[in-house]
């Protein structure tokens, strides 16, 4: 399985020339679901996802299918059976990838703002994607997505979900938010607190799992 970093949260797995895409935002950079077979969505932010492009999506390939909470499948009901809402210990086949659900909800961002539903994805059991938390899956992944910079995060906190989450390596997310010199002292930090396993790459790197 390859995983591609888009922009901000988004990623793209392959594998046997079938494509999975996970939030496809407002900030994953031009034509994120090209190709795709399936796509997962986190929660409904539009950071992760771009309702517009998800709708032309499925508009455009009638064999495309969606995944997410059920928050989220609601919006898509006119596509019907392609989209699928599910919730926390649910497991599924997706494009040739098996998927499990963790958690049920975002991160506290401030308490004037309404918690909404998050779906956590575990993929082919190698790759864990939180979407905005912390939630910690019951099993173990080998690479582990990690948000690194959000209204609703500090540092000290990813340096927890790192240590608690022990992957053998991991890649930084949710980072489209971070200056020039953000990324760097996020870089640095990040080297620091896992022992060099979670580094940050640039949107349109792939890496192998």
């Amino acid at each position: 399985m390859q995983l591609t970093k888009l922009g901000h949260a988004c990623v793209r797995l392959s594998k046997n020339d079938r494509t999975l895409v996970i939030d496809p935002g407002v900030w994953s950079g031009p034509d994120p679901l090209a190709g795709a077979a399936a796509v997962l969505v986190t929660h409904e932010h539009a950071d992760h996802l771009d309702a517009d492009a998800v709708r032309a999506a499925l508009t455009a390939d009638d064999g495309l299918e969606l995944w997410s909470n059920p928050s989220v499948a609601e919006k898509f009901a006119e596509f019907g059976p392609r989209v699928h809402a599910v919730s926390h210990g649910d497991t599924f086949s997706a494009a040739g990838f098996e998927v499990r659900v963790y958690g049920r909800d975002h991160a506290q961002i401030v308490p004037q703002l309404p918690i909404v539903p998050n779906a956590c994805f575990g993929v082919d059991s190698q790759v864990f994607h939180p979407g905005d938390s912390f939630t910690l899956p019951e099993d173990r992944f080998p690479a582990l997505l990690v948000p690194v910079s959000a209204p609703w995060l500090k540092f000290s906190e990813v340096a927890d979900f790192i240590a608690a989450a022990a992957p053998e390596r991991g890649y930084a997310i949710h980072d489209a938010v971070l200056s020039e010199f953000g990324i760097g002292l996020v870089g640095n930090l990040l080297k620091l607190v896992s022992g060099g396993k979670v580094t940050r790459v640039e949107p349109g790197t792939t890496v192998d799992l």
